[in-house]
Formats: C-alpha cells, structure tokens, sequence
C-alpha cells in the first residue's frame, strides 16, 4: 500500500517545540493524491500542521521508548484503586498519577503518556500542572478523546466506538492545554464475528477520528483492539486481524490522513484467552510480523502494541521477539497494566511506599525499553509479573 502523503522526512521534535501553551503552526504543505471521483484530477489539501505532526511521531517512535498509558477513565481507575483498598476520590487519583509521571529518570525508557481529561487539567500534589511534569522529563503527553463503546445496533451484540461529536473543538482545547498526540480504542470481537458491519464501523470511526486529530495538530493513535476474549486459535486471530487493518488503512487512505503522522496501537496476533493452545514468543512474533507486513505501509513510523491482558513479563517477551531483526516502523509499546500492575500493588496507597513502587514502575519501563531493543532477556523478574491480567469483556 502507498503511504498516504509525499512528505520528506522531519527531524525529531525538540520537546521546547510542544511545551503547553506554544502555537506550533508550520509552513503548509502540500500533498498530492488523486481524487477518488475523477482519476484523471489531483486534489490537494494543505495542512497547516504536518511537519509538526511528523515530528511529533518521530519523537515517540524513538528508540529504546515507548507509551505509558494511564488514560483509564475514572470509574475504570476507581476498580485498580478499589484493588488495593482505596476509596475512588480524585484525591487518591491525583496521588496514584502523581506517583507515575514523576517516577525519576521516567523519560529515558518512555517517550509519550496517555492521559485521561481529568489528568490532562489535573495538578500533581505538589501543586505542579501534570503537563509540566511528563514535558520536563521529555515525555510528549497524549489525550484520550473517545467517548467509550455502547452496543452497535443490527450486529451480533458488538459495540462502537463514540466521540466523534465535537470532537473537533475538543481537541483544539486539549492542543492548547499541552497534548500532542491523541488515542481513540476500538474494539472487534471475535467469538461475536466479526460481522461486516463490526469492521466497517470501527475503522470509519478511527479514519474520522485520526483526521479531525490531525487537522488540529493532534497525532491520532490508531487503535483497533482485537480482543483476546474467546478460545480461537492464532490462524483465526490473523486472518480477522488482516481484515480489520485492511479496512482500516482503506479509510484513513479515504480521509486523507497523513501516514507518516500518525501511530498504531494494534493487538499482537495470539491464541484467544482460552485457547488451550498457547503460542511461544517466537510463533507471536512470527504472526504478527507477517501481519504487519502485509497490512502496514512503512510510511507510518510507529508501531505501538497493546498489552491487552497478557502478564507483564510476556508482553515484554512478545515485544522483544518482534525486535530480534530490524523492521521498516518503530516496533515498541504502548502499555497500560503491562508496566503499572505490580507498581500499583506496591504502592499500597502508602505514602511511606511511593519510591519503592516508582522504582518497581522504572523496572517494568526498562525492561520494555530493552525489549523495544531486541535486547531483554527476561532474567531476575518477579512471581508478580509473571501473573496473567485478561478480564473477560474488559472495559476501560
């Protein structure tokens, strides 16, 4: 497939270029794509942001980095604070939050933060906006702008994704507030399909998504989870998985979404939850490279993978068997569980243990940098973050 542009490639963004409160609008380009009525004329469309967009991108796909995601909504977050006996007020989010993006050195293994609104306006306890903290550690802060599932009408019990709806000046706010990259979760069921109307649906959402993200400076992650519920071999996870991206790169060819300025966020191709088969880190990468291959044009520079419910120790073995040979995109992470299980648990809620869970946080981000590497090799891990976390029909 060719990349949706014709742009030439962007330094990395220094991190002074998306402190909040700056107007980063460059020099337009513009990008020539034949138009899908009349082949025979070009229509193009300027934007304003595209060299930011492309830098930013590049400044999260970086080597040995990768996406800590803490965007989980606020009742999502009340169910892991309710997991170690603390009552869900904002008082104890904005403590827990504070403990993740001010973890010393933080900056060196990950490159982005997905932040959920409250975070994104939220101060840390020490008084200091949350935004300032992940840019001083050179971490790109990111916004989640959908609007959560609700069951989607005429299929077999499948969800949508919702948030479209003024998502426009949404985003706009959020740019002025700091975020420079935006996330927007999908999901695609397979023991309830997937129907046709499933697919269509999840990636017109993301293609509408990603290009209202980018008319307004914002780098769409792409993320159409395919989720591990069922007991499904790892054939039928590649072949749905090769019918979600083909759809889903239709469409974002179809808005005109700038490839090089965006990132994914895809599952890795594995057995379902409850397939008695379980597959090797080496037959996972060979899976989902495949995939990848086939459906991902090599102008998008970031791959950015879910952990979707595997323990902490096999998402990290997953993502470094996919780094054990060079690949045309940036092959790394985009955890949420998978780096803040054990942090969480050893953190209590205790003030006494805030240094001991960041230093427990730094390890999991470390080992998914050295995975990011090719370089992981798994030694000296915990019983802790080796314990599987799939919740059947989980919902953030």
């Amino acid at each position: 497939m060719a990349s949706a542009s014709l742009l030439k490639a962007s330094p990395v963004v220094d991190k002074s270029e998306w402190v909040k409160g700056k107007t980063l609008r460059q020099p337009s380009v513009s990008v020539v794509r034949c138009h899908p009525v009349a082949p025979s004329r070009l229509d193009v469309r300027a934007s304003s942001y595209a060299d930011e967009l492309v830098k930013t991108a590049k400044t999260i796909a970086s080597p040995g980095r990768g996406i800590l995601a803490m965007d989980e909504s606020n009742a999502t977050c009340g169910k892991r604070l309710a997991s170690i006996g603390l009552e869900n007020t904002e008082a104890n989010r904005q403590a827990y939050r504070t403990l993740l993006v001010s973890a010393p050195g933080l900056g060196q293994y990950i490159s982005g933060a997905i932040l959920f609104e409250e975070t994104l306006y939220q101060s840390t306890v020490d008084g200091k906006k949350m935004v300032d903290v992940l840019v001083e550690q050179n971490i790109v802060p990111g916004i989640k702008v959908d609007k959560g599932l609700v069951p989607l009408a005429g299929s077999n019990n499948e969800s949508w994704c919702q948030g479209l709806d003024g998502l426009a000046s949404r985003s706009a706010a959020y740019y002025q507030q700091g975020a420079r990259f935006a996330k927007w979760r999908t999901v695609v069921s397979i023991p309830n399909g997937p129907s046709e109307l499933a697919v269509k649906e999840a990636a017109w959402g993301l293609a509408r998504y990603a290009a209202v993200s980018q008319d307004n400076g914002l780098v769409p992650i792409v993320e159409p989870e395919i989720l591990l519920d069922g007991d499904h071999g790892i054939d039928r996870t590649f072949e749905v998985a090769k019918k979600v991206w083909a759809e889903v790169f239709f469409y974002l060819a179809q808005n005109n979404v700038l490839f090089e300025g965006i990132l994914l966020k895809p599952s890795m191709v594995t057995p379902g939850a409850e397939c008695k088969d379980r597959a090797t880190p080496e037959q996972v990468a060979t899976y989902t490279l495949s995939l990848l291959r086939q459906r991902i044009p090599p102008a998008v520079p970031g791959i950015m993978f879910l952990s979707g419910g595997q323990s902490e120790v096999e998402a990290t073995l997953n993502l470094n068997a996919m780094n054990q040979a060079p690949n045309p995109w940036h092959v790394s992470f985009s955890y949420a569980r998978a780096l803040q299980n054990t942090c969480l648990k050893t953190w209590g809620g205790r003030p006494e243990n805030v240094k001991e869970a960041q230093d427990t946080l730094l390890v999991r981000a470390k080992a998914n940098s050295l995975a990011q590497l090719g370089k992981y090799t798994g030694e000296g891990e915990s019983e802790e973050a080796k314990q599987g976390m799939f919740v059947k029909g989980y919902v953030y």
